[in-house]
């Protein structure tokens, strides 16, 4: 999993924008700050659909560029938004879980209509990209 450093802008009564320093025609925007980094995400997603993501650069490398300090310095801040690739390769993996708990699962997931690895691949991802 990668993880790309983003500039939010926001300016007085518009919504909140961002970029990515290190895909400059890649952007997104949210009309509320908790939706910055889910929209942001599928910003990255969409991109990779159509084109390969560069290598990340790092902390020290985005803080280095005389672009990002000046937009920081004009108040943009810097977010950190994860990137899980999409991969067309499944692997089976066992794992355990208490009795009730994978009741629980397998309720749910049937009740919209997915498989329980589905439905865990689904929690699992939507727990990474919160974090």
């Amino acid at each position: 999993m990668n993880y790309y450093f983003a500039l939010v802008h926001k300016d007085g009564d518009s919504a909140y924008g961002v970029s990515f320093p290190d895909m400059p025609s890649v952007f997104s925007a949210s009309d509320e700050e908790q939706d910055l980094t889910g929209n942001a995400i599928e910003a990255l997603r969409l991109w990779a659909e159509d084109s390969a993501l560069p290598v990340p650069s790092s902390h020290e490398q985005i803080l280095s560029r005389e672009d990002v300090r000046r937009e920081l310095a004009l108040g943009a801040f810097l977010i950190r938004v994860p990137f899980i690739a999409d991969s067309t390769h499944t692997v089976r993996a066992n794992v355990t879980f208490d009795k009730g708990m994978l009741d629980a699962i397998d309720t749910v997931a049937k009740q919209r209509g997915l498989t329980r690895s589905a439905f865990l691949a689904s929690c699992a991802r939507k727990e990474i990209e919160a974090a």
